[in-house]
């Protein structure tokens, strides 16, 4: 049987849904694993999103299916993706979290993986208070938390500016939101996946 891994994400300028597909490009590299990508709602208005230049952008992944919390007991493992504000994860995705209390009343999550990436607008704008933070969520679930450890050696990269960390991948969008994340980042972000997958087909087989 293939292990499932669900990769779970909010990108509102296309970063985090960049670095969602790269996290999928890794985790499918392991054998007899079964990857889905989904979104979680929006919650910004229409009018809101077009004055931020954000609905476009979105309209490059408006295919990819809205999760619902209930679809999270279908995994082995779910890789969060979350744009950081303020240090913290997004509304969007922390409103989703919050509607899991059947979920945690029922034990649903128990024994699963998870992990997270994130992005920022500044090399040092909270990505890993954001990643940190939400592993206290997952915890709560009583899921097993999987980062990126340092045999991925791309993280301690000095000849370029580089998200990555031990608590997970991670780009650097920059304020206006120009840069794109760099192969070095989305390397280190296949390497969450594959790492992820691994380790949840362990723990499915045994």
């Amino acid at each position: 049987m293939a292990t499932k891994i669900q990769v779970v994400f909010y990108s509102m300028y296309g970063h985090i849904h960049r670095m969602a597909e790269a996290v999928a490009e890794g985790a499918r590299q392991v054998t007899d694993t079964e990857v889905t990508l989904y979104q979680v709602a929006e919650l910004m208005p229409d009018d809101v999103l077009e004055k931020s230049g954000a609905k476009a952008t979105r309209a490059a992944f408006a295919h990819i299916p809205v999760i619902t919390p209930d679809q999270l007991a279908e995994a082995d493992a779910v890789i969060f993706g979350t744009p950081t504000r303020f240090g913290n994860m997004c509304a969007q995705m922390r409103n989703f979290l919050d509607q899991t209390g059947g979920l945690w009343m029922k034990g649903g999550l128990i024994g699963k993986v998870g992990s997270v990436f994130t992005s920022t607008a500044t090399q040092h704008g909270g990505q890993e208070t954001t990643l940190t933070s939400f592993h206290t969520t997952l915890l709560h679930h009583g899921m097993v938390i999987v980062g990126v450890p340092y045999s991925e050696q791309r993280q301690m990269t000095l000849t370029e500016i580089s998200g990555g960390s031990p608590y997970g991948a991670s780009t650097i969008a920059a304020g206006d939101g120009s840069r794109q994340p760099s192969e070095n980042e989305l390397d280190i972000a296949r390497f969450q996946g594959k790492h992820v997958a691994t380790i949840a087909g362990r723990l499915a087989r045994a």
